[in-house]
């Protein structure tokens, strides 16, 4: 049995400023045939890794192809996606026949000429592979479950953690149904629910906790092989933007399909009730300051390099300093240019600094202050779960009571390693602010006395309905009040 795994993937802001490239991808993740680290999965790769770890057990033979990942951002350079695609292609070309192809992808890449370029990529391994060979495919939640995507795939699955704390689990899963599949075991069959909606679903709240408890309850009896939740990316202008139920039976479609459409409804009926409170950057600040314990985690998901923000808005940042804030804390804030100067100037430096607020005007202006070099590092990084998230040459700032973290390579805040790369203690601090929406949680909700979410200024806002869509297919909640939920495969 032979078996082909690659990835390339970004979660693509159509309304970034900040155009990807293939630049972006060797910032992050790009690596040639056997170049992956045995030690950890990165960015959409937990496929690849698993299945090769799988393969020395024996079992089948894994051919690897290329990893092309980057942070999220702008709309991928044209000519830059097709060199990275074509390079996959031509490398699964040259290892048929294969008996079955895992593709770790994000769900939510667009490139110049490809809205859906999870689907292009599907449509043609398939028609390298032909029907009979198994394909399939790890998507984050955040992504377009589009209908050409699930028709030519033979099973996708999506993480079912937000923050994505399951990538393993699921890339296991996808793996198993695949053997099962060649081995003639079952036969995956696809049923979707569009449930015609836009919203943001923490599984570290109670509502979709709860949710996602029960859909995991299921899997694994009655027929029911996997059930997944695409949540949607808001922050992107395509036709087939939108939350959608996925549930994979074997080989019973009909069961399927009512399975999809009674956990549709109950999802639609979810609407409006599954976001934290937000406060605007005053009241989030007053808050907590006012709390009586320490830390409280302030996130700020409006700037959230992870949505494709630059991480530069300087809105809450100033405000601290204004206020005179005592042990505060922010980060990360991105801006090279800065770090190099904190490098230039030495650590316990002190000298005028102008940093953020470069990027466009929902960055803010740049703070402009004498500031103290507190700490420097090069090369550093994050841990997100299992994988790490390289953050590039860092260093912090203080102005006043609040030290500010200042990166080379965007990324949201992952770790605690963020802070502590460069000398901060987060636990120690009574305010620690991370631009996150949240995925922050898995490494700050359990040392946060009080986790407080701000809506700032920043590009990415927690109200939908002021996105400036022009493409996508109405209607749709929030933006319509009637929708037509309904199932479309």
């Amino acid at each position: 049995m032979r078996l082909f795994a690659a990835t390339i993937a970004t979660e693509t802001n159509t309304f970034s400023p900040m155009p990807t490239s293939l630049d972006g991808y060797k910032e992050t993740v790009f690596l040639r045939p056997g170049e992956h680290p045995d030690d950890t999965p990165l960015m959409c790769t937990a496929p690849l890794w698993i299945a090769r770890r799988r393969a020395k057990k024996g079992g089948f033979t894994l051919i690897e192809g290329s990893c092309f990942a980057a942070s999220p951002a702008g709309t991928t350079n044209r000519k830059d996606y097709e060199f990275m695609r074509d390079e996959i292609l031509g490398q699964l070309k040259a290892a048929l026949p294969v008996d079955g192809v895992l593709l770790g992808l994000h769900g939510a890449m667009v490139a110049h000429g490809y809205d859906d370029v999870e689907g292009d990529i599907i449509e043609r391994v398939r028609g390298l592979v032909g029907p009979k060979c198994v394909i399939g495919v790890e998507l984050d939640p955040h992504c377009h479950l589009t209908e050409k995507r699930v028709r030519l795939s033979d099973v996708i699955i999506c993480y079912k953690e937000f923050p994505h704390t399951d990538v393993v689990e699921r890339a296991e899963e996808v793996l198993d149904i695949v053997l099962k599949t060649i081995r003639g075991q079952v036969k995956p069959v696809s049923s979707v629910y569009d449930c015609r909606q836009i919203g943001s679903y923490p599984t570290t709240l109670p509502l979709m906790r709860a949710f996602v408890d029960k859909l995991s309850a299921m899997e694994g009896k009655n027929g029911v092989l996997s059930i997944s939740v695409a949540h949607c990316f808001p922050y992107a202008d395509v036709p087939e933007l939108g939350g959608r139920i996925l549930v994979v039976m074997d080989k019973d479609k009909a069961k399927g399909d009512a399975l999809a459409k009674q956990i549709g409804e109950e999802f639609v009926s979810m609407r409006g009730k599954t976001m934290p409170t937000y406060l605007n950057v005053e009241d989030g600040i007053t808050a907590g300051l006012e709390f009586n314990a320490a830390p409280v985690v302030m996130a700020d998901p409006s700037d959230n390099a992870g949505g494709g923000a630059a991480s530069d808005n300087t809105s809450i940042l100033r405000r601290l300093i204004e206020r005179k804030a005592e042990d505060a804390t922010i980060g990360p804030i991105w801006d090279p240019i800065a770090v190099k100067l904190c490098f230039d100037a030495g650590l316990d430096a002190e000298f005028p600094l102008r940093f953020g607020g470069k990027i466009g005007p929902t960055s803010g202006a740049p703070i402009d202050a004498t500031v103290r070099v507190v700490g420097l590092k090069r090369d550093c990084s994050q841990s997100f779960g299992p994988t790490q998230v390289p953050l590039g040459d860092c260093a912090a700032v203080r102005v006043g009571g609040v030290e500010i973290v200042l990166v080379s390579n965007r990324h949201q805040a992952l770790g605690l390693e963020l802070f502590r790369n460069v000398g901060i203690e987060p636990t120690k601090k009574k305010l620690v602010v991370v631009k996150s929406t949240n995925h922050f949680m898995a490494a700050y909700g359990p040392i946060a006395k009080k986790v407080i979410y701000i809506d700032s200024d920043g590009p990415l806002s927690r109200d939908f309905r002021r996105i400036p869509y022009t493409r996508i297919n109405r209607p749709i909640w929030p933006l319509d009040e009637k929708t037509n939920p309904g199932l479309i495969i």
